[in-house]
């Protein structure tokens, strides 16, 4: 009886033991990534994806929306102030005249590239402007009043005053940094234009 006993016993044990070897074990958490806040490793495109599919599912329409970044506003064109203001650099004469509104305003004593780095000449409209810049190209070379007119070529104030009026420069057009100050803020206010001649 005791024998019988003990194998009842045995045999209870190897029937139940996977049982709770199973019940033992630690139970992993579903997870659904449709309706849950779970987010792992999923960016927020993804996320926004999946809930416009489940909004469709549901017959609801919306329109995307872009995370693209918005777009920068454009510049607005320059305007008013009298008129466009017209710097006309005589390269042979040194001298830079400045009008406005057809008005002769400014005769003022330029430098432009020396030999080996000519000033092109031609007509071109400023398009960009910095109150303090450094040359990228000669060792950060101050060019304060800097007025971009065609490529690198700017219209800037120097501090090498004594060579106004003759070629000294790398190809800009350097003025007294008092009279690129007032150049730069009638440009700003009206636009302007740079005409280069022989």
């Amino acid at each position: 009886m005791k024998t019988f006993l003990v194998s009842l016993g045995l045999l209870f044990g190897l029937l139940t033991a996977p049982g709770f070897a199973e019940e033992g074990k630690a139970a992993k958490p579903e997870v659904d990534v449709l309706s849950s806040s779970y987010t792992g490793k999923k960016d927020k495109a993804y996320w926004t994806r999946v809930w416009y599919a489940k909004q469709a599912k549901k017959g609801k329409h919306y329109k995307r929306k872009s995370y693209a970044g918005k777009k920068k506003k454009s510049r607005k064109a320059y305007t008013g102030g009298g008129g466009r203001v017209l710097a006309k650099i005589d390269l042979s004469q040194q001298r830079m005249q400045v009008f406005q509104g057809g008005k002769l305003k400014y005769s003022w004593p330029v430098s432009s590239g020396r030999k080996g780095y000519r000033t092109p000449t031609g007509t071109w409209t400023i398009h960009r402007m910095h109150k303090r810049y450094f040359s990228k190209k000669y060792h950060g070379a101050p060019m304060p009043y800097a007025m971009f007119y065609y490529r690198g070529f700017a219209i800037h104030g120097t501090n090498a005053i004594s060579r106004l009026g003759r070629p000294a420069s790398h190809g800009c057009v350097r003025l007294h940094p008092s009279n690129a100050a007032t150049l730069f803020a009638m440009v700003r206010r009206s636009g302007g234009t740079v005409r280069v001649t022989q």
